[in-house]
């Protein structure tokens, strides 16, 4: 046993399980997020095709990894410029205290596989009827395949008073907005938890990426407090512009039962639209379009998101239906190939689906992506079916949290017999906090 796992082991053993229990479970964990698991390797399919990977988070470069390793000859070119890969996943750990900027921060290059021609520009322009794209600097490159992996916007601008830049100062926090907008949130976080008093936590109308992240942070909050001490003399008030807090109704009802008895309230279909950042005021709307102006002295804005405006503006969104208005990718639910444009697939946060903007999704959807396009490059039709896989462990106090996973219909679907995904465990934190990060790197160099 390594010292890491006697070390964890040991924190197990103080949490009520024992030694043999912990590495029950860690193994379990471990086969459930594909740390020991690697397809059979098939012979590589020949093919001089073209391959453009437009996005180089998760889903690109998982793809990039995947396609490298089962082709023979094509071309592989994936377009981002960022040097730097950030975990996402971790945003929440850093923005509550948990986790320093480093744990999420890594270099890009040595993600990549071998071979791959990374273009340092962002694409600006797709172009499907012509299999090519734009990048910002005016390049045009043409495809003979297309992966859209371009992740979403974060419509900050669509508050009216918000800067981002002020995040971490008066009161103001917002875990989405990168490593940096996590520790300000943090530190945020930790100016109100010493002194307390009214929190406004909020939620968008629009589909999200991450959508447990508001309530991790709110749960966190309320612990913060807890353990300073300021609990009782705070206030905190959870706004949602949607009927619910989570899409899922089990777990939509859960956390408003936890919350409840936390004394923690909770207002519907309440739009952020406005807010005042030095004033410490925010501004909401009613569906009937009442405007009701609140007092904070913290609050966690969730920004509006869409799709990217390459994306958006492009044949490849949605033109019609619940998806168009935020210009979605039009894929297939299940197959997550485009629906009108048979050379090309979508991956992780730029997908219009009914569900899935997690890492988790791009766990299992990435492998499936990858099959499906070589099924089209071979001229077959597509094989495997995506069912909406998401997961969230869902924070509800430092040390504790519940693992949820789901799919596209919201039926919960746990993969681990022995956890109870509607009761909370020390060990369902130990996966947020130390197995996560390790299964999503497996999942970045395509191993799973």
């Amino acid at each position: 046993m390594t010292r890491n796992s006697r070390e964890h082991a040991d924190s197990a053993h103080l949490h009520g399980m024992d030694r043999r229990s912990f590495l029950r479970l860690t193994t379990a964990s471990a086969l459930l997020l594909g740390i020991n698991s690697r397809p059979a390797d098939a012979a590589a399919l020949k093919t001089a095709a073209h391959i453009v990977i437009a996005g180089g988070g998760l889903g690109g470069i998982a793809l990039a990894n995947r396609l490298s390793r089962e082709l023979d000859g094509a071309k592989i070119t994936i377009l981002d410029r960022r040097p730097e890969h950030y975990y996402q996943p971790g945003y929440t750990l850093i923005g509550t205290g948990v986790w320093p900027r480093s744990k999420v921060v890594d270099a890009v290059a040595p993600l990549l596989p071998a071979g791959v021609n990374w273009v340092q520009e962002m694409v600006a322009e797709f172009d499907p009827v012509a299999n090519s794209v734009t990048t910002d600097s005016g390049s045009k490159i043409r495809y003979d395949f297309l992966v859209v992996a371009t992740g979403l916007h974060l419509d900050y601008a669509a508050i009216e008073g918000m800067d981002t830049t002020a995040i971490g100062r008066e009161g103001l926090a917002s875990v989405y907005n990168g490593p940096d907008g996590a520790v300000a949130s943090w530190q945020a976080m930790a100016a109100f938890r010493d002194k307390g008093g009214e929190a406004i936590m909020t939620l968008p109308a629009t589909p999200m990426k991450c959508a447990g992240a508001p309530l991790k942070t709110t749960f966190m909050l309320r612990d913060r407090l807890l353990k300073a001490g300021t609990l009782g003399k705070s206030n905190i008030s959870f706004q949602s512009a949607q009927k619910n807090v989570f899409g899922v109704p089990r777990i939509n009802e859960e956390v408003l039962t936890r919350w409840q008895a936390l004394g923690i309230g909770v207002e519907f279909e309440h739009k952020l639209v406005g807010i005042d950042i030095g004033a410490h005021r925010a501004r909401f709307v009613t569906p009937a379009g009442e405007k009701l102006e609140r007092p904070y002295d913290f609050i966690h804005v969730v920004p509006p998101m869409r799709a990217t405006d390459a994306v958006k503006k492009s044949a490849l969104a949605w033109q019609t239906g619940p998806m168009a208005g935020g210009g979605w990718l039009e894929v297939d639910k299940e197959t997550l190939q485009h629906k009108r444009f048979p050379n090309v697939f979508g991956v992780g946060d730029i997908n219009g689906t009914p569900r899935g903007k997690t890492a988790a999704t791009v766990k299992k959807s990435a492998p499936l992506v990858a099959a499906n396009l070589i099924d089209v490059i071979a001229g077959r039709a597509p094989q495997l079916k995506f069912d909406g896989y998401t997961s969230c462990p869902l924070i509800v106090r430092e040390g504790s949290a519940l693992l949820i996973e789901f799919d596209y219909e919201g039926k919960l679907t746990p993969s681990l017999p022995m956890i109870d995904p509607l009761q909370e465990s020390w060990f369902a934190w130990l996966m947020k906090v130390q197995l996560l990060k390790p299964a999503y790197f497996a999942v970045l160099k395509g191993r799973v």
